[in-house]
């Protein structure tokens, strides 16, 4: 038995020993607030229904001290974890062993002790990397799999949340290409070769183009005129009637002249053909719709959890009409707030407010920026083109309880730099916590020791050697 099959088998046990639970006992989930956090904590509310079982949710952005006492406090024998954890073991002892944990998530382990009240499913105990083979709505669709084989229909859920984990990369490995294969065979996703462009179902064609800031097109990136007049080079017609039209209302004639164009424009880029690939599509969803393309429907969930609406994000998963019309709706919002945060930071780097090194820039925002939307700055920032290839960055902003919400991510493609390593390096020293991934992780600090923790981190960055 390979260490794929073990961890199947695991998920399977796991599986079982949970229908011995009574029927009456109802399940507290807790679940974290990003994509994937919602894609779980739907995955795992409809396979709970589906067993007939009551279940009382909770989302948040961090499992810390307080909410574990919470939690020792309720009234609940079964306290059920996704997306969250496997990092806080040391938290999760102060709730009583007479209460059963659940734990379904991909974070690598605080430790890998085994705790008698603490029933554990991740993948990183059978040595399989759950920073890039699975999510933590994989890990959660694993587990309702098993319990019920109904919760097949609910593999592209999963998908969604891998996407929003960057767990794809032209594809994905072994454990989301199994996931995706029950996704593509229940009928609600299929999978086609196309342009990666973000807003191919939503935006009109020349924003997608101009505002492709994951992939450089010479002269049409950054620029609508620009754009525009690529079209019109091309044959194709940006506008029909008083519409503009999107990515997908052209024909094949025109979509190849299309990529044929790109492709001559990227010639001297170090891949060209980066810019073709693995689109996502929800066949369920109707075309334009923001749901349509799976990573436009995982930013749609960023934007509900990091909007304080996560209920419409987890709506918007399970189906429900009127939470998906909402939950779109409320998709404005988040975008207002990210050109607000933008605004903020570009301005702020002009002034020299921005903290700046060799190989590394610090943000702390204070609270001019929410702090769930901290990470989403960075990350947007490391995928754009304002900063040179391998340059930390380093975001900040105060919570409003005596924390502040750190998020570090790495300009670039080509690094493989341990972020969650080189976070954990600086925490240590102001005696935060911290957690996340590989390629992009974070921490909660003292806001009062804030000070320290950037003279910490800009010495760790000036020694830090970027590996290729």
């Amino acid at each position: 038995m390979d260490k794929y099959e073990k961890f199947y088998s695991c998920a399977q046990r796991v599986a079982d020993e949970f229908r011995k639970i009574d029927a009456g006992h109802p399940i507290r989930i807790i679940s974290h607030l990003d994509a994937d956090g919602l894609s779980s904590c739907s995955i795992l509310t409809k396979a709970m229904k589906r067993a007939g079982r009551q279940y009382t949710v909770s989302i948040v952005q961090k499992l810390d001290e307080a909410l574990a006492e919470s939690l020792a406090n309720e009234p609940f024998s079964y306290i059920a974890f996704t997306d969250l954890g496997s990092g806080q073991f040391n938290l999760l002892k102060k709730i009583p062993d007479s209460k059963t944990i659940y734990i379904f998530d991909h974070h690598k382990p605080e430790s890998f002790e085994e705790i008698g009240n603490i029933v554990h499913l991740n993948p990183h105990l059978f040595e399989i990397d759950g920073s890039k083979e699975v999510s933590g709505a994989g890990v959660a669709y694993l587990f309702s799999r098993a319990l019920d084989a109904r919760n097949r229909d609910m593999a592209h859920i999963a998908i969604i949340g891998a996407i929003g984990d960057v767990q794809e990369n032209n594809g994905f490995e072994r454990v989301n290409t199994d996931i995706l294969k029950d996704a593509v065979e229940s009928g609600k996703m299929k999978v086609i070769q196309g342009l990666k462009l973000f807003g191919a179902q939503t935006k009109p064609l020349h924003n997608a183009l101009a505002y492709s800031t994951e992939h450089n097109i010479p002269g049409v990136t950054g620029s609508e005129s620009g754009a525009i007049q690529f079209l019109h080079q091309l044959g194709i017609s940006p506008k029909n009637g008083d519409s503009w039209r999107s990515l997908v209302d052209l024909d094949d004639r025109e979509l190849k002249n299309l990529v044929t164009g790109i492709l001559m424009r990227r010639l001297n880029e170090k891949e060209p053909e980066a810019i073709i690939g693995r689109v996502y599509i929800l066949l369920g969803e109707e075309k334009k719709s923001p749901l349509r393309d799976a990573k436009e429907f995982s930013t749609l969930l960023n934007a509900c959890g990091r909007m304080d609406k996560s209920e419409l994000g987890i709506g918007a998963c399970l189906g429900d009409e009127k939470l998906k019309a909402q939950a779109i709706a409320h998709l404005a919002l988040y975008k207002k707030e990210i050109v607000k945060g933008l605004t903020w930071f570009e301005k702020s780097y002009s002034s020299g407010e921005i903290i700046r090194g060799r190989n590394y820039i610090i943000i702390n925002a204070g609270r001019q920026i929410m702090h769930t939307m901290i990470g989403t700055l960075a990350s947007i920032l490391s995928k754009s083109n304002y900063l040179g290839e391998g340059t930390f960055i380093l975001s900040m902003a105060q919570i409003g309880d005596g924390n502040t919400k750190v998020s570090i991510r790495l300009s670039g493609s080509s690094a493989t730099t341990d972020l969650r390593g080189v976070i954990s390096g600086i925490v240590e020293k102001v005696d935060g916590s911290f957690g996340g991934h590989m390629g992009a992780a974070g921490a909660i600090i003292a806001t009062d020791r804030e000070g320290q923790f950037i003279e910490e981190a800009k010495s760790l960055f000036e020694k830090t050697a970027i590996t290729p």
